[in-house]
């Protein structure tokens, strides 16, 4: 069986993937919070963390793994939309109109991470289903002395759990110097974070045993995923997934209530965090005029395959740059792929394509292997590769013969780029520094994009590749 290697964000290091059950691989990954449409940041983690359940059935069977994704429908931004409905008369009660918004949003979210070619999870939870789980888990932390109950707040007492801070590396004392955290008077100490809360009556809300009202309230955002995880995946479980963002508090809470709530279990074995996404070299941010949903982009005429293909061209744990550029490379490629493909049935998943996937889901490497299939004309074994990682599937095909991308002949690779990627390596070896650098500037005048690294060097074209400039230096 192939071995899978991952980086554990817990110990830091890349160790071989070995799960509790093989016959039932289990995965829990953060979704979204349902207050609106979701941009193209929120897109990387539904993407990295498709390609692990990809693979992982691929090892393991596809009815031996099970993969929960959870929405957030319990939050101060749905709640805020549902109040503006409320105010503009709308007389219908403040739960109806919530769920309206959150079912609104669902329906969005799974119409553009479907257009992106992102399978389905097992199970998609919704924190309101699960709130009878949630009391019952606080109830079990205070009964352990590791929750409070004040002013109709219930905390958990972060002190009380000896190992908080180990996922992020940082100590409680470091936390509180370096953090921003709420003070409040119902806190036993600053670090302390919120399970239950009441709620108002213009707000959500559940009966618990803590406050007045019938103790009307509603759950903390980190006792959510707790309680969904462990009613669905049991006290220990594989992989526990999400971006980089969330690794504190959010992560880091999560473990210490898991931990003390079901001390028999190891809650998560291996934690996984996606890096950030940026947009032409910058952070995304609605100031700078470069935040956009996913939906832009598809209104745009992007296809999601386009979108997918120029997420996996970099680690997931390194931060990754959007920019049109790569875009309409990404476009042209697939163009080429799609047109030697369309009429050709799967063969096999390449050795190297697996090998590559299974180095830490090294998507990259994938693309390499894909681009040297296509080269030499292996095209069973380019659609079968391509497929493990979502790519060239009927879920994400969209008319690429209408984009009026240019194709290169099979040809031009083996005869011209394949000779010229040599003469450069050669360069190289021969430490000719000066002669390596010309000829890849020649390639990059004439329209092609040029990589280097320790695997050796690939050449691609743009849109505005010219095969005809490339004569000379052959």
């Amino acid at each position: 069986m192939t071995t899978i290697r991952l980086t554990n964000t817990k110990t830091r290091t890349k160790e071989d993937f070995v799960p509790i059950d093989p016959r039932d691989v289990r995965m829990y990954v953060c979704g979204p919070t349902v207050y609106d449409r979701a941009h193209l940041g929120n897109a990387r983690p539904v993407i990295v963390f498709d390609v692990l359940f990809r693979l992982l059935r691929h090892v393991y069977g596809a009815d031996q793994v099970t993969y929960v994704r959870n929405f957030t429908d319990v939050d101060d931004k749905i709640n805020a939309e549902a109040q503006r409905r409320k105010s503009l008369g709308d007389p219908r009660t403040l739960e109806e109109l919530i769920r309206e918004r959150t079912e609104e949003t669902i329906r969005w979210y799974h119409e553009d991470m479907d257009a992106l070619g992102a399978m389905r999870p097992t199970m998609e939870p919704r924190a309101t289903e699960w709130i009878g789980a949630m009391i019952a888990m606080i109830q079990d932390l205070i009964a352990s002395g590791h929750a409070y109950e004040k002013e109709g707040h219930v905390l958990f007492r972060v002190r009380s759990y000896k190992d908080y801070g180990k996922l992020s590396g940082r100590s409680v004392d470091d936390m509180i110097a370096g953090a921003r955290v709420e003070v409040a008077p119902f806190k036993e100490d600053p670090m302390d974070f919120v399970l239950w809360k009441p709620s108002t009556d213009d707000l959500p809300g559940w009966d618990s045993p803590w406050g007045p009202n019938n103790g009307r309230g509603r759950p903390g955002w980190h006792i959510e995923c707790s309680a969904m995880s462990h009613e669905l995946l049991g006290d220990s479980f594989d992989i526990h997934g999400g971006g980089i963002d969330l690794q504190f508090p959010h992560h880091e809470n999560e473990i210490a209530q898991s931990a003390c709530a079901h001390p028999e279990g190891s809650f998560a074995r291996v934690w996984m965090h996606n890096e950030m996404l940026q947009v032409e070299g910058k952070k995304m941010s609605k100031s700078l005029g470069n935040f956009f949903t996913v939906r832009d982009l598809l209104d745009k005429g992007i296809p999601g395959e386009v979108i997918r293909f120029v997420f996996l061209s970099t680690h997931y744990s390194k931060p990754m740059d959007w920019t049109e550029e790569k875009a309409r490379q990404a476009e042209t490629e697939l163009a080429q792929w799609r047109t030697v493909t369309d009429t050709v049935d799967a063969s096999e998943v390449t050795v190297d394509t697996l090998l590559a996937l299974s180095n830490d889901l090294n998507t990259h490497g994938v693309l390499t292997e894909l681009r040297r299939l296509f080269r030499q004309g292996d095209h069973g074994a380019l659609k079968a590769s391509a497929e493990l990682v979502g790519l060239l599937t009927p879920e994400v095909a969209w008319d690429y013969k209408k984009q009026h991308v240019m194709f290169v002949p099979l040809t031009i690779y083996n005869k011209v780029l394949d000779p010229i990627a040599a003469k450069i390596v050669q360069a190289r070896e021969a430490k000719d520094y000066a002669t390596s650098d010309r000829i890849r500037d020649a390639v990059i005048a004439a329209g092609y994009e040029v990589k280097i690294s320790k695997a050796g060097v690939e050449i691609t074209p743009t849109e505005h590749a010219d095969p005809a400039k490339l004569e000379a230096l052959k």
